[in-house]
């Protein structure tokens, strides 16, 4: 079905800048379950180590073009993306000439930039575009904010997570204020959690009395399902949707939709 013409595509960047807090796992998992309710999907992999590819089952043979192309060549988004196996869900794929980006952006025009200008060009309509950002602050998770209306943090249940994450909303707030007046913070998802360990308890009491209700309700728990997924190239939603961890996603994009539709109606009262 054709978008309106006063569709308006919402963009999100997936980050933290420390590794291992479940952004990959919650870019595939939550972009495959807005895509099961019928949203259409893009998902583009800014990691060099390209694991969301990689989720997705997409062959490193078959990335032809991919993020590098989309940031340095002529190659547009709508020949970048690639359809995945998951019906209304594409993929603009990492490659492995994207570890070098970082350091070729720093002379780039406009470097800033890029990925919202490939944005704008592109005449295919998605509803919901997600970047997966790399475990650092760097100019490829810089394009990312400045494209991006918002931002999912993922935070795993550990010690130093509350420290990670306010070095994050003040990174937020410089690009707010120097690039992207309109960028949010749209939420932060608690993963990893175990219910038996004290600590997982702790952390979450302190996230939210830190950051009141932009934390999900929904917590992502350990799940061996979960990380057992992207070995066969598929979203855990797709491996094994009756497991805790994919339920716990679908309730994540239920309560992403339930924000959006609450961002709208705000968006056309104030119109």
């Amino acid at each position: 079905m054709p978008k309106s013409k006063n569709h308006k595509m919402r963009v999100f960047s997936v980050a933290n800048q420390k590794g291992g807090v479940g952004k990959t796992t919650t870019t595939v998992n939550l972009a495959t379950s807005l895509a099961a309710v019928g949203k259409k999907v893009l998902v583009i992999d800014l990691d060099p180590q390209g694991n969301a590819s990689t989720g997705f089952g997409i062959n490193r043979a078959d990335r032809d073009n991919g993020a590098y192309e989309l940031l340095f060549k002529e190659c547009t988004l709508d020949e970048a993306a690639i359809q995945t196996k998951v019906p209304n869900l594409s993929i603009v794929a990492s490659t492995v000439d994207l570890s070098g980006a970082e350091i070729e952006l720093i002379d780039a025009k406009k470097r800033e930039a890029r990925l919202k200008q490939a944005l704008e060009k592109s005449k295919e309509k998605y509803d919901y575009v997600l970047f997966d950002c790399p475990p650092s602050l760097n100019l490829l998770t810089l394009n990312a904010l400045v494209a991006s209306d918002g931002v999912i943090v993922p935070l795993q249940c550990e010690f130093y997570a509350l420290e990670g994450v306010s070095h994050l909303i003040k990174t937020i707030e410089r690009v707010k204020a120097s690039f992207n007046p309109d960028l949010e913070l749209q939420g932060i998802v608690l993963t990893m959690y175990d219910a038996r360990n004290n600590l997982s308890q702790q952390v979450e009491d302190d996230v939210r009395a830190h950051f009141k209700d932009k934390v999900y309700k929904t917590i992502i728990p350990r799940n061996v399902r979960v990380s057992e997924a992207p070995s066969f190239g598929l979203p855990a939603i797709v491996y094994d949707m009756r497991c805790r961890g994919s339920q716990a996603y679908i309730q994540l994009a239920k309560e992403l939709l339930k924000r959006e539709r609450e961002f709208q109606k705000q968006q056309s009262e104030a119109a």
